[in-house]
């Protein structure tokens, strides 16, 4: 078992009586809040993320306040099936993939429900009045503004256990992936793009992740937190989850619940999908981590990188681990002309697997064998996948045996999976849901379904010149030395120069220097047991990490330096760095 930390918190420093816990404390400040307006009426509006467990929070701390009118903004919204005509171009027929929206969440409300609304706001002539749930700000400017947020992981878990339908919708029992799929491509954005406008109006921040156990925070709290976050290491909150074709390695290195069948994947470095921690004296929070990235994308990516991604966070750090499991499926991803035109997203999922360890047999599947025939394999691929006869791997794709330390580069169009008994640690582009499965070794998921094949978008970006020459001269090991000290190896390797990402390789037994140059920058300790990351000018406290964990440096940071710590004193650790090349 290993010291990897599953709960990474961020201490901030800020004055006392910021944060509440528990409904009885978070009502008892909002009614002081509320009866010390001078005004003859309060506006009191808890805006919510789409996922917000509503009755909690009438029951909680609506109700106990006594409002004169409680106004439900879901009201004022569309039906859900209305929603669904104007989104059905973004929906799609595919199970999987949509197209990203444009919407503004302002399209969705019914002007007349909305002006009714604020006549009737506008008639009352004392007290409390409540306006609650998604788009509230967009009915009336309050007195008190609440943001009720919630981490994207946690919305998932709630729609696996069919609590949770999409916004306006009672499709609790719906397949998750379909779910899943209307808010990656509709709900998240437009419900992110209003939560960005109002970031510096909000009085208090609430965390409705854990039932029935809220948090709240004062909002000027917040933004100092989020402002001490970006000036220092940090680590987002790491989740784990089963797949089938899961392997054991993470459950003895992070100390996961053995009783599993397996773990397939863990978020370790996806600020899009993960949350962060923020430790106010007795009181943690949890929030989106991409929240930070809306609010400090300058400092947290670097100009240059803000300039190119706005605010979106280009890398993504996980884990695939296969060890004791299964194959992952072959497949492929797409061109960065077909995500855009097909999808519209900005940019591709390219991306490598790092062999952060590896049993005996592990093989790494990458690339196409020579001079094969590319109408037959499709042939081949299109009658597996009906049912008629497995898909022979062997005559088409190459295989390569995959040892500790090992670095696969995999560019979009590359048909590619990882073979089992492999621990990966995957470092690539964000675009993290757009793998177009060609073949699933004749599998059901583990929801007992077939699980998603897109031939026809695999066969459209497959890159067929990506053959076993090729993939030898240009995608495996492309390791290259270019700095060599006393205690200090630094080597290049990789990404593919058609990918974005620079990946660096540092080996060292003391303390070694780093500067951000423009970018910021995401590590991995890959071998040591513990390492210490440090300011030479003082800039933030001394912040410790442990072998597997992930961690980020924001790009404002400047400059760092790393060196063994712990039980690692006196030993040559490893970390992996990433970071975009400007």
């Amino acid at each position: 078992m290993g010291n990897y930390n599953k709960f990474p918190e961020i201490r901030i420093e800020e004055q006392d009586n910021s944060a509440w816990q528990g409904y009885a404390h978070i009502q008892s400040e909002i009614s002081q809040i509320t009866n010390g307006n001078q005004n003859p009426k309060t506006v009191l509006m808890v805006d919510c993320y789409p996922g917000v467990r509503y009755q909690e929070i009438l029951e909680g701390l609506i109700l106990p306040l006594k409002p004169d009118l409680i106004i439900h903004s879901d009201d004022l919204a569309f039906s859900g099936e209305k929603i669904t005509e104007m989104i059905q171009r973004n929906l799609t027929d595919d199970r999987v993939f949509g197209v990203m929206s444009s919407h503004q969440l302002c399209e969705f409300f019914d002007r007349l429900l909305v002006e009714h609304a604020r006549e009737s706001i506008g008639e009352v002539e004392s007290g409390l009045i409540v306006v609650y749930g998604v788009g509230a700000r967009l009915i009336c400017i309050p007195d008190v503004l609440v943001y009720a947020d919630l981490a994207r992981w946690e919305i998932q878990q709630r729609y696996r256990s069919q609590e949770l339908g999409n916004w306006k919708m009672e499709n609790f029992d719906e397949d998750f992936l379909r779910k899943y799929k209307r808010s990656y491509f509709v709900e998240w954005r437009i419900a992110d793009r209003h939560k960005k406008q109002f970031f510096s109006e909000i009085d208090y921040l609430l965390d409705t992740n854990e039932t029935n156990d809220p948090k709240m925070l004062k909002g000027q709290a917040y933004l100092n937190g989020l402002q001490q976050v970006v000036k220092q290491p940090f680590r987002v909150v790491p989740y784990f989850d089963p797949g089938v074709w899961g392997g054991q390695w993470m459950k003895e290195v992070c100390d996961l619940d053995p009783d599993q069948d397996n773990f397939a994947w863990s978020f370790d470095g996806v600020p899009e999908e993960n949350s962060l921690y923020l430790r106010y004296d007795d009181v943690r929070v949890e929030v989106p981590s991409i929240n930070l990235v809306f609010r400090h994308p300058v400092e947290l990516l670097g100009d240059k990188v803000h300039a190119r991604f706005g605010t979106e966070f280009p890398i993504r750090f996980d884990f695939l681990d296969t060890v004791d499991g299964q194959n992952l499926s072959l497949q492929v991803h797409p061109l960065t002309e077909y995500i855009q035109e097909t999808f519209g997203m900005h940019y591709t999922q390219d991306e490598s697997y790092y062999i952060l360890d590896a049993k005996e047999e592990a093989t790494v599947y990458l690339g196409l064998k020579e001079n094969i025939n590319k109408e037959a394999m499709l042939e081949d691929l299109k009658k597996a996948n009906h049912g008629l006869g497995s898909f022979d791997d062997e005559k088409y794709v190459s295989q390569y045996p995959a040892k500790k330390h090992d670095h696969f580069l995999i560019p979009a169009g590359t048909i590619h999976c990882s073979g089992k008994n492999c621990m990966i640690l995957e470092i690539s582009a964000t675009p993290y849901i757009f793998t177009f499965k060609l073949w699933d070794w004749d599998r059901l998921g583990l929801d007992g379904l077939p699980r998603p094949v897109h031939l026809k978008h695999g066969e459209k970006v497959i890159q067929w010149d990506r053959d076993t020459k090729w993939v030898k001269e240009n995608l495996i090991n492309r390791i290259e030395i270019i700095n060599e000290e006393d205690g200090w190896i630094q080597e290049k390797t990789g990404l593919h120069e058609r990918e974005f990402i620079e990946t660096r390789r540092h080996w060292f037994s003391k303390k070694i220097h780093h500067h951000t140059n423009g970018s910021v920058h995401v590590l991995n300790l890959i071998e040591g047991e513990e390492a210490i990351i440090e300011s030479p000018t003082g800039q933030f406290n001394p912040f410790i990490v442990h072998y597997a964990e992930t961690f980020f440096i924001p790009e404002d940071v400047k400059e760092y330096t790393i060196r063994p710590y712990g039980k690692a004193k006196g030993k040559t650790i490893a970390v992996i760095q990433a970071f975009v090349r400007v």
